[in-house]
C-alpha cells in the first residue's frame, strides 16, 4: 500500500464498506484509507446478497491508481477492482470487467450487472465476450433475490438505449445491452 500519509473521511469509508459483505468490510476499510475517496455522487444502489444488505455506490471518484492492483492479496485485489467498476472514468471501469467476471464470488454479481446498465456500449460489448466467464448459478441467485435491482438496471440500459444508441441498432434485440439482460434474465428464471 501507499506510504503516503492519508485519512479517508468516514463516511466515506463507510459508503465504500457498505457495498461488501461483513466479513470483507475491513478489507475493503484498509482500501478506503489508501485510495481516500473524495467524491461519491449518487444514490447508493441497493441488494441483498446471502442475506446481508449491500449498498453499492453509484460513482466513486479517488487518487487511487491501477497500479495498486498489483500490491493487493486475493480478496483485497477483487474488492479495488468492484470499487473500481463504479470509477467515474468509463476506461477505468471498462479495464475491471475481465477480473470481475473471472469469480464467482456472489458479492461480485451486481457490480457487474451495474456496469451492464451504463451508457458506454464497449464495457457492454466487452461484458458480453465475457458471458461464458460467469457462473451463471451464482448470478441467477443473486438476480432471483433482487429482481428490482434487475429491473432497474434494465430500464437504465433501456432508456441509454433510446437516447444513444435506438438510431444506430433500431431493433432492441440487435443491441448488445438488451441481449445481456435477455441472459440475466434466464439465469434468473433457471435453477
Amino acid at each position: 500500500m501507499s506510504s503516503r500519509p492519508r485519512k479517508a473521511a468516514p463516511e466515506h469509508t463507510a459508503l465504500l464498506t457498505a457495498a461488501f459483505p461483513a466479513r470483507l468490510q475491513a478489507e475493503a476499510a484498509y482500501i478506503a484509507e489508501d485510495i481516500c475517496p473524495s467524491v461519491m455522487s449518487g444514490r447508493g444502489l441497493s441488494v441483498i446478497v446471502q442475506d446481508e444488505s449491500l449498498t453499492l455506490p453509484y460513482r466513486v471518484q479517488h487518487g487511487g491508481g491501477e497500479s495498486l492492483s498489483s500490491k493487493l492479496d486475493e480478496p483485497q485485489a477483487l474488492i479495488y477492482a468492484c470499487i473500481q467498476s463504479r470509477h467515474h472514468d468509463g476506461h477505468v471501469r471498462q479495464r475491471q470487467i475481465e477480473r470481475l467476471a473471472g469469480t464467482s464470488e456472489p458479492w461480485v454479481v451486481p457490480f457487474m450487472v451495474q456496469l451492464c446498465s451504463e451508457y458506454v456500449v464497449e464495457v457492454l460489448q466487452d461484458i458480453e465476450a465475457c458471458l461464458p466467464l460467469l457462473d451463471k448459478h451464482v448470478y441467477g441467485t443473486v438476480l432471483r433475490g433482487n429482481p428490482a435491482f434487475l429491473h432497474l438496471a434494465q430500464q437504465r440500459m433501456t432508456s441509454y438505449w433510446d437516447c444513444y444508441y435506438r438510431r444506430r441498432w433500431r431493433r432492441s434485440e440487435t443491441y448488445v445491452g438488451f441481449r445481456l439482460f435477455k441472459q440475466f434474465r434466464e439465469w434468473q428464471v433457471s435453477d
